[in-house]
């Protein structure tokens, strides 16, 4: 690795945690503006449930896609593209008209973000040496944490404050300035030699758009429509021919092998319902606060601190456990718990009821979840040998996009069919139904996790995984950051 100046790591370092902040904050800054957005706008329930999966499904489908052509055009590059298109499309966001425009924008928001998140990281795992790349990513990764904590507050106070279209435009400053300050400051960077899985690439592509599409049309168009079923069965015949072509591709994008595993395959597959229960909670969480109780957004936002901030205060510590007491202890409990917080809410959710009873269910849901997310994710990455982080790595990112939009699909036709937004009684009941099938989600994860295997795995040092060869993206997207010795 060449040798890289102080100044260039901590300008990589400011400038991919700003874009890196500016992704996690739009993915749950639009929770406590959902409301204000559906009485603008005029929204439906199925409308408004693509104002957030159109951001997350692009997020997800590209998301491998922008990792390979940083690896093959230059990171620098296409990181500062993907934070110029993520900038334009903020602006497009908050100039919507209508409800067509916004999830239109949203979409393109996505693409942006698919960019920049596996870019980021990989231009700052490339410019600190290993035995500094683990502090530096955890700062990054902390940056993170709080982005998704701040995210509802921030939301709120927006919205409340000035216009839910403000949430949007925020973005543009710090894009506009970005975007030159990337090409002039970050060192450009490029994976190793080797041709791009183009087939594989389209063929995933299809086979997630297909597959997530038809889920989340199945809502509004009913299982019996022929789009839905065009939809489903071409997804699913994409990925089938995915992992066939994978199986003989020379230089596959996937190795097949990797879910020999049990660690790797148990915890990608416990991760999908973990994300699904996380994100379909914090879609319907804020606007039962404003809608059931009549909180103005800055309150609604100001209360869901109970649930988000153990993402803070509970994650890093999880992580720090994990080697010792085992990957499947912390995700099987953890995953209970936010069950067992998410069925409380269920339980006593009505429209006279004061904030502090939820208090206790929200915050022993949301410690459950911060032990979950970092005991799933090592027990990914120690599944795999060094060489074989990266691919994982995006294994995990893609699967854990597409639970978090899966699990608004999956709640928000229980939500329909046992309520509506008519009047605060009638949002509660559909409410009440939605949070009881997220606690079975939250279950359903627990299960899939008892098959990580029980003893512990060293971590893999990223040292090991990066002597003298250049770093993939894929090879820095998940990289914890405890596994250095420092």
């Amino acid at each position: 690795m060449r040798d890289i100046g102080r100044s260039s790591q901590r300008w990589t370092l400011a400038l991919t945690s700003v874009g890196a902040m500016m992704v996690a904050l739009d993915g749950t800054v639009v929770a406590t503006a959902l409301n204000r957005i559906r009485v603008d706008l005029g929204a439906s329930i199925d409308q408004l449930e693509w104002t957030v999966n159109a951001y997350i499904l692009s997020f997800a489908v590209l998301l491998m896609t922008g990792a390979a052509l940083g690896d093959r055009f230059g990171r620098r590059r296409l990181f500062a593209v993907g934070l110029g298109l993520f900038t334009v499309a903020s602006a497009l966001c908050a100039l919507a008209p209508g409800i067509g425009w916004l999830i239109a924008a949203r979409t393109v928001q996505g693409c942006g973000a698919a960019l920049i998140m596996p870019l980021a990281m990989a231009l700052l795992s490339a410019v600190y040496p290993p035995e500094r790349r683990a502090r530096a990513l955890g700062l990054f990764s902390g940056l993170m944490g709080v982005a998704v904590v701040v995210g509802p507050v921030a939301g709120g106070l927006v919205t409340q404050s000035l216009a839910w279209q403000w949430i949007f435009w925020l973005n543009v400053p710090l894009g506009v300035a970005g975007v030159p300050l990337a090409l002039r400051r970050l060192p450009e960077s490029r994976g190793p030699a080797g041709s791009v899985d183009a087939t594989g690439l389209a063929l995933i592509t299809l086979g997630a758009f297909g597959l997530v599409w038809g889920l989340v049309t199945a809502n509004s168009d009913g299982w019996a429509s022929a789009r839905v079923d065009v939809a489903l069965a071409g997804g699913a015949a994409s990925v089938v021919l995915f992992v066939l072509w994978e199986l003989r591709a020379r230089e596959p994008m996937v190795p097949m092998a990797l879910f020999r595993s049990r660690g790797f395959s148990a915890g990608n597959g416990g991760s999908v319902f973990l994300y699904a229960s996380l994100y379909g909670a914090l879609f319907f969480i804020s606007q039962f606060f404003q809608t059931g109780l009549g909180d103005r957004p800055l309150t609604a936002g100001l209360h869901m601190l109970a649930w988000t901030t153990g993402v803070t205060v509970v994650a890093p510590l999880a992580g720090a456990w994990t080697n010792r007491i085992g990957a499947r202890r912390l995700a099987v409990t953890g995953l209970a718990l936010q069950a067992a917080g998410m069925f409380w809410v269920s339980l006593i959710a009505r429209t006279d009821m004061p904030y502090w009873q939820m208090i206790t269910p929200l915050i022993i849901a949301g410690c459950g979840l911060s032990m979950a997310m970092p005991a799933a994710q090592i027990s990914v990455i120690n599944a795999v040998p060094p060489t074989q982080i990266g691919k994982a790595s995006g294994v995990f990112n893609t699967l854990r996009q597409f639970g978090s939009a899966l699990g608004i699909a999956v709640l928000a036709p229980i939500f329909t069919a046992a309520g509506s937004y008519a009047t605060p009684r009638t949002f509660t009941d559909g409410f009440t139904a939605a949070i009881a099938v997220c606690a079975g989600l939250s279950l359903a994860g627990a299960v899939a996790f008892l098959a990580i295997p029980g003893a512990a795995r060293k971590a893999v040092t990223a040292a090991a995984a990066t002597v003298d060869k250049p770093l993939s993206v894929r090879d820095a997207m998940l990289e914890p950051a405890g596994s250095v010795k420092e």
